[in-house]
């Protein structure tokens, strides 16, 4: 057996074909835009020409600080409830609707900002629009890819919507980077180029989900199994009738039927509410809730949203040369991403990427924070002093190593995750939950950095070095492996069904399949009857 990519499951090469890779790159198109509007934010608020037009030469340090958090904070805090209170859409118009809704509001949140011309208030209405759409967009993008996958390269998947997050990010600082070299700085121009190009992967998203097809799960949840085995098909690229299609789709008809609410019909709030505190569902919630709040508290957004402060404590002074540095952490995280996807996810797997994320990426930050200990130097640089030696490389270069390690484990792995371990009749509700937390926590950090930063000094790698080394001891003993399985598989690995049930998931829905087309006279070689589905669910 030759080396591969995937993990070994048993799936069919035909799945894993051109149609649901470019499915994923075109809906990953919202992270892009995620990335960059998250990314270039930092840079632009380091411009002289913004700075100007919006005040921030103006008062004291902590004013400033005030300020930058206000403006990247808008952001999350519209993420959140982005996040939150799309679930009902996702769930009553169906996954690709619901994306085509998200960003048109992206949309008009990105023309707001760059329609600013100076005015605060516009900015902090263009930033919560568009955070609006961004946290409807990391909803259910990860949903509608997860939904889609196959999973022997589910993983792969949801890691492209990381890819493009990230690679929308390295755009962003370089985007800074080219219009503080290239625009005059007397000119407004200079800030609107790089918030104006947000706009474009919304643009091109929103052309693209077009042709993409709405998920064949959202299609068993409204009872509708024709369009069901119809869009199964199309995307494995395998006839209705192929024994993986019908296995699939009965594993689908089997955990619908496992639960109290019957195919096609509309769930009540009483309904969501008792499902969330069933066993096997809560445990999932908790491990959810826990994995995007420490994504967050592993110190990635002190460096990607106030990335030019950081580089100003190791010494870097000047725009120029510090929207140059802050370029190369971008390329770094976008390596790390690629890693991550390509190579790690699906043979390393979630578990094993967590733990040793968590230790090996926690000593950069160690690094960093006894350097500006020994060192200060902003305090050398505010007395003249820019001269760097071997540690001080070093310093910097950690920044970059942390990037790469964080992309390559703790920042695709939280959304993947989060994507694949909730059951179909309450996913998209968990999934709300669980990024309207990681937004929360983003929301806090970016908040607060900037004081950390002015008032901790060293303290503050530290701190998030600290808590990455207890993350890492937390994901080994709470967080069970699931890669290479399917999403119906979910419920067996957390405890939410007992052995008797677990012989229709997974190995043994092979007999149940058999037997269920047997006792139905559903010829393997046609596509089955409306009527023969019907007849095929398991009775309970």
């Amino acid at each position: 057996m030759g080396f591969n990519l995937h993990a070994e499951n048993g799936d069919p090469p035909e799945v894993r074909n051109w149609r649901v890779h470019l499915m994923a790159i075109i809906v990953s198109m919202g992270s892009l835009a995620m990335g960059y509007d998250s990314a270039v934010i930092g840079g632009t608020m380091a411009l002289d020409s913004f700075k100007r037009d919006f005040g921030l030469n103006n008062g004291s340090q902590h004013w400033r600080d005030t300020l930058q958090g206000n403006i990247v904070s808008t952001f999350q805090a519209g993420t959140f409830f982005g996040a939150l209170l799309t679930f009902p859409i996702g769930e009553k118009v169906g996954r690709k609707k619901a994306i085509m809704l998200a960003v048109v509001i992206f949309l008009v949140g990105g023309a707001l900002m760059t329609c600013s011309n100076g005015h605060l208030p516009l900015i902090y209405a263009g930033r919560a629009v568009a955070g609006f759409g961004i946290g409807s967009v990391s909803l259910l993008v990860p949903v509608y890819i997860a939904e889609t996958s196959p999973p022997s390269i589910r993983g792969r998947l949801v890691g492209i919507f990381e890819i493009l997050s990230q690679g929308g990010g390295m755009c962003g600082f370089w985007m800074n980077y080219l219009v503080n070299r290239t625009v005059p700085v007397d000119t407004k121009t200079q800030w609107i180029i790089p918030l104006g190009l947000q706009l474009v992967p919304g643009v091109l998203l929103l052309c693209g989900i077009f042709w993409c097809p709405e998920t064949p799960r959202w299609y068993a949840k409204q009872g509708k199994w024709e369009d069901v085995s119809d869009s199964l098909s199309w995307i494995r690229k395998l006839p209705v009738g192929h024994d993986y299609v019908r296995k699939e789709i009965e594993e689908i008809r089997i955990q619908i039927s496992s639960k109290d609410l019957p195919s096609g019909s509309k769930p009540t709030k009483r309904y969501y509410l008792s499902r969330l505190f069933q066993k096997g569902i809560r445990n999932r919630i908790g491990i959810g809730l826990l994995l995007m709040a420490f994504q967050n508290l592993t110190g990635v957004n002190i460096i990607t949203y106030y990335s030019p402060r950081i580089f100003e404590t190791l010494g870097i002074q000047g725009t120029d040369t510090k929207l140059f540095a802050t370029g190369f952490y971008g390329v770094a995280k976008t390596l790390g991403m690629v890693i991550f996807s390509v190579f790690l996810v699906e043979k390393a797997g979630r578990r094993q990427g967590l733990i040793w994320g968590a230790f090996i990426g926690s000593i950069p930050m160690w690094y960093l924070g006894g350097y500006v200990l020994k060192n200060d130097p902003t305090a050398a640089a505010a007395k003249g002093d820019i001269s760097r030696n071997g540690w001080g490389y070093l310093a910097i270069v950690c920044v970059y190593l942390y990037g790469l390690i964080y992309c390559a484990t703790w920042q695709g792995i939280t959304w993947v995750y989060c994507s694949e371990i909730f059951p179909l009749d309450i996913r998209m509700l968990c999934v709300a939950i669980t990024t309207a937390d990681q937004w929360l926590w983003s929301f806090i950090i970016s908040r607060t950095t900037p004081y950390m930063i002015t008032s901790l000094g060293y303290g503050t790698y530290m701190f998030f070095a600290s808590l990455m080394v207890c993350m890492g001891i937390w994901a080994w003993w709470f967080v069970p492996e699931t890669k290479g399985k399917s999403l119906e598989e979910m419920d067996v690995i957390f405890g939410a069904i007992g052995t008797r049930d677990s012989e229709y998931i997974g190995q043994g829905a092979d007999e149940e399949e058999e037997e269920v087309v047997n006792q139905n006279d559903c010829d393997v070689g046609e596509k089955p009857t409306p009527e023969c589905i019907e007849n095929s669910g398991v009775s309970r």
